[in-house]
């Protein structure tokens, strides 16, 4: 638990607990859920332990969830954060292709289309910016658009790069290097 730091007085930070930024910039306390304990059962979302959560949209979307949001949050920085991803739009399709994402409310369904959002694919971009455009996801469209903005100008996130072991051309890091980067 936190307390004191006995050579400066100052608070100590609680453990198990870091301070990052959100979409907003904000900065906010999240749990160090990857690094502070082992993880368990990590991968049943992703050998069909958990496919009965494909039975309701609140299930799907929690699976979604699981899929997209958790790993980014748990591995930030590191290629695990990113070992769902074609998991997670692979569910969302099925959602979607069940009409489930229609059962969600705007402030929900906005989870279910990140997937989409977060691929380095050029078709799938295209998708996230169609799904964004509906009444509701206004505020998010706006995200969607520079995703894929991004995708089609360079055809991956230069971000990522340094993640995974990419070597970044001349374009990506003047890009990087600029204020409208953004760093995941």
């Amino acid at each position: 638990m936190g307390g004191r730091d006995a050579s400066t007085g100052r608070r100590s930070r609680p453990e198990g607990v870091t301070f990052q930024r959100g979409f907003d910039g904000a900065t906010r306390r999240e749990p160090e859920v990857g690094n502070s304990r082992p993880v368990r059962r990590r991968a049943a979302p992703t050998n069909g332990r958990l496919q009965n959560w494909e039975e309701t949209a609140s299930g799907v979307l929690a699976l979604v969830v699981v899929l997209d949001q958790f790993p980014l949050n748990m591995f930030r920085g590191q290629p695990a954060s990113f070992a769902t991803e074609a998991v997670a739009r692979e569910v969302a399709d099925r959602a979607i292709a069940y009409g489930f994402d229609q059962q969600l409310p705007p402030e929900q369904r906005q989870f279910l289309y990140l997937p989409f959002m977060h691929s380095e694919t050029r078709a799938d971009q295209e998708r996230s910016v169609r799904l964004y455009e509906q009444p509701g996801l206004e505020d998010n469209l706006r995200y969607a658009h520079h995703h894929r903005d991004l995708i089609r100008r360079f055809g991956r996130f230069p971000h990522r790069n340094a993640i995974f072991g990419r070597v970044s051309t001349p374009d990506e890091l003047a890009y990087l290097a600029s204020s409208e980067a953004f760093h995941g």
